[in-house]
């Protein structure tokens, strides 16, 4: 017989969103081993706008983390929202604290994975620092249409 009360609430879901859940509760509990024991050991990772970023295993998974716990004591994440079909997962972030400096941690985006046994096998990570004193949506058009000469755009 299972017993189920010493099982977290996220443990108890069905993957893949207990994984995601069980992601956030590690992350916000600085747990870097829990963390870590929810990431297949040949973890895949990708970040497609920023390709030199890719790596391959837990392993560096842990050395990742661990540096960003040690940087950011208070870092708190938010599992802000999470969508399934079969074992991808989509998961939506917001990503917040201080770093030791002094200076604020803020990053929100979008993890697209995949769960198998119960562990993240790959993921697609699209998060990205808070943009909060930007110049709007008529600058980012401005820059993307190629029409924002300021920028060194074409």
């Amino acid at each position: 017989m299972v017993q189920t009360s010493a099982m977290s609430a996220s443990e108890r879901e069905a993957p893949p969103e207990g994984v995601a859940a069980a992601l956030c509760e590690a992350m916000n509990a600085h747990d870097i081993d829990r963390f870590v024991s929810l990431f297949a050991p040949d973890y895949d990772s990708r970040q497609p706008a920023h390709p030199d970023r890719a790596f391959v295993g837990s392993d560096q998974v842990r050395a990742n983390w661990s540096a960003v716990f040690a940087g950011v004591p208070d870092f708190r994440a938010e599992l802000v929202a999470t969508a399934s079909e079969a074992d991808t997962l989509w998961s939506e972030w917001r990503w917040r604290g201080t770093h030791e400096d002094g200076s604020p941690l803020d990053m929100a985006g979008v993890i697209v994975g995949g769960v198998k046994d119960g562990k993240l096998a790959w993921a697609r990570l699209y998060i990205e620092p808070v943009e909060s004193r930007g110049e709007g949506i008529d600058a980012a058009v401005r820059q993307m249409s190629g029409r924002d000469r300021s920028r060194g755009s074409a």
